[in-house]
């Protein structure tokens, strides 16, 4: 065969991915010297260099109804994708990888995610790890089948009673345990079979639509590996600060904001700059304080938003009263984002509309997440539900949020999508 020659920008990225990962490495970087799993880890991260889409873009297009979109996704003469800061990896890519874990942060980076999501939160001894929520490891994670740290949860696995219908329980938080303790467990797909009556089969029950097959390794992170998981790779961070399900201040002494504030210490200390950090949380007051005593990362810190929205929380006066507070960025879910005009088309809400009125700059959540769009799409696409019968409309969402509402990212559990879309249109993030 013949080779070709391999691009400017890939090899760059390349070297400096193999610089990087051979300065942590043992051995002073020769693969020779690396155990197996280590040296597998060094051609997962230098390959995510190469932006792969895959099929599943091309299967969407195929399936979206006739007309002038379709027409124009399908003649992209892109022969190469970029990684694109308008696609963010939502988990990594928890369609086909467990969340939160090193596989799908790769495969996230892999699809051409320019940032990658990393939920916060702390573990017994106040270290961060990246997990959806603090206590949510009985359904991410195989906590439940390990009898010493199932033991240590807030709520240890107890099985289902088939007679009388009561289903099993559980609830394992990451501040039942410690670092090394969180990191022994595997990471799995967020799910679990309500009627078990062992751990084992308590870890099962995920949908239909996504799959256990690459859930024999998924390796858990802390916050700072994930950090430097991704900077040798180029991909930005969108940290968002889980609220604590303990009572504030843990333990009597550690403060939410404490906590808000070892998150954002953790990007300093890696030498990470500013802009290339988008902290979120639900909690204005997370945001205000970024604001205020973190300046520099408080620009582009998110105000994530999923509250049913009123007169007054869609109004133009709230969206200038953020504003005014130095609130620069609402991620609200996508369904607030879009409304249905009297012909059935999906086309910017009002809360869109007053959010860019007011300068505020938006981000919506979470594309590929409901599973097939068939019937209606879910809590997703609530707003908008008689306009979604297929799993390609969900590119005529991405389309109206890119075009319409102006988003400048999206979150996506499948970040090719996202990817394919930002580079068939000419999509750029200033």
């Amino acid at each position: 065969m013949t080779l070709q020659p391999v691009p400017g920008m890939l090899l760059c990225a390349l070297t400096l991915i193999s610089a990087a990962l051979a300065q942590a490495s043992p051995g002073n970087g020769s693969e020779e010297q690396w155990d197996t799993p280590s040296r597998d880890r060094y051609q997962q991260d230098r390959q995510a260099a190469s932006v792969q889409i895959g099929p599943r873009p091309f299967w969407l297009v195929a399936d979206m109804d006739e007309g002038a979109l379709k027409e124009q996704l399908q003649s992209c003469q892109t022969a190469s994708f970029r990684t694109s800061d308008f696609s963010i990896g939502h988990r990594g890519a928890p369609l086909q990888f467990p969340e939160h874990t090193r596989e799908s942060y790769v495969a996230a980076a892999r699809m051409g995610a320019g940032i990658v999501e990393c939920d916060v939160t702390f573990t017994k001894d106040r270290k961060l790890v990246c997990r959806h929520a603090q206590n949510d490891l009985h359904t991410t994670t195989n906590i439940v089948a390990i009898p010493e740290l199932n033991a240590k949860c807030t709520q240890p696995f107890v099985p289902a009673d088939p007679a009388t219908g009561t289903p099993a329980q559980a609830q394992c938080r990451t501040s039942d345990i410690s670092l090394a303790e969180f990191k022994s467990l595997s990471g799995k797909m967020d799910a679990f079979e309500p009627m078990a009556t062992t751990p084992e089969e308590y870890l099962g029950g995920t949908a239909a639509w996504r799959t256990d097959l690459y859930s024999s390794r998924g390796t858990l992170m802390t916050h700072r590996e994930y950090i430097e998981l991704l900077k040798p790779l180029g991909v930005k961070f969108s940290p968002e600060l889980k609220s604590p399900v303990v009572a504030m201040p843990f333990e009597g002494d550690y403060s939410r904001q404490d906590y808000a504030a070892q998150m954002i210490r953790d990007y300093i200390n890696a030498g990470v700059k500013p802009e290339k950090v988008w902290p979120q949380s639900f909690n204005l007051d997370d945001v205000l304080f970024w604001v205020k005593e973190m300046p520099r990362f408080g620009r582009q810190a998110v105000l994530l938003d999923q509250a049913q929205p009123t007169v007054g929380n869609s109004s133009l006066a709230y969206m200038k009263g953020l504003k005014a507070r130095g609130v620069n960025i609402v991620a609200p879910a996508l369904w607030k984002l879009l409304a249905l005009d009297g012909q059935g088309e999906i086309v910017p809400s009002a809360y869109a509309d007053n959010a860019r009125l007011a300068g505020l700059g938006l981000i919506a959540w979470t594309v590929e997440r409901s599973g097939p769009l068939a019937d209606g799409g879910g809590w997703y696409f609530q707003t908008i539900t008689d306009a979604i019968n297929r799993d390609g409309d969900v590119l005529r969402v991405i389309d109206v949020l890119a075009q319409d509402v102006g988003v400048i990212g999206i979150f996506s559990d499948w970040p090719a999508t996202t990817t394919f879309y930002a580079n068939c249109m000419g999509i750029t993030i200033p």
